[in-house]
């Protein structure tokens, strides 16, 4: 290499100035100055190297972290998902009973106890309710409301009178959503315009 030569041209003409007696100025390093300098431009390359791996691993980890947290925070709201589907089929058994009474137990009907019932499933229906919505459960009312696949199964087609087309005309079964997440479609009639 180049520098090798210089270094001994370099050594070659202090040793003829030098005499024998005279020691040598420089101490003799086992490096050249060019080796020395090629080696510490390598060692600058490998902390680069190694800091940016080294930050690379902690924004890999930070991901990680984050992710695990995410899935945490999330099986801790939708760990009962499969409970609450189960739980609306019974509300709404609860819901068509209520209905049945209600449509039994007239006012001026004597049987007084047609009417406690009526109440009883009444109040029954509105805690269940009240407990759903403590848990982040809601029921939909998608009447009068735009069409949503994510959130509306349609099973029929009705003619639009008064209503827009493409708007949600009829609810056949309530759809319900646990923390804004969609658990049960709620099966509607949709609008469409009416062919003549």
């Amino acid at each position: 290499s180049p520098c090798a030569f210089s270094t001994a041209a370099q050594q070659r003409s202090t040793g003829d100035e030098c005499g024998p007696e005279e020691p040598s100025e420089e101490p003799k390093h086992p490096l050249s100055d060019c080796a020395l300098e090629h080696k510490a431009i390598k060692l600058e390359e490998q902390v680069r190297d190694l800091t940016e791996r080294y930050r690379k691993a902690l924004a890999d980890s930070e991901n990680v972290r984050r992710r695990t947290q995410k899935f945490v925070e999330d099986a801790k709201l939708f760990g009962i998902q499969s409970f609450c589907r189960d739980l609306v089929e019974v509300a709404d058994i609860l819901e068509k009973t209520a209905e049945s009474a209600a449509g039994h137990a007239e006012p001026s009907d004597p049987n007084p106890t047609l009417k406690k019932i009526y109440e009883g499933l009444s109040l029954l229906e509105a805690k269940l309710q009240s407990v759903f919505a403590k848990h982040g459960l809601q029921k939909m009312n998608p009447v009068g409301g735009r069409y949503d696949p994510y959130d509306h199964e349609i099973i029929c087609h009705v003619p639009a009178e008064g209503m827009q087309p493409g708007t949600v005309a009829l609810v056949t079964q309530d759809g319900y959503k646990l923390h804004g997440r969609t658990i049960r479609h709620a099966l509607v009639g949709v609008a469409v315009e009416a062919h003549e």
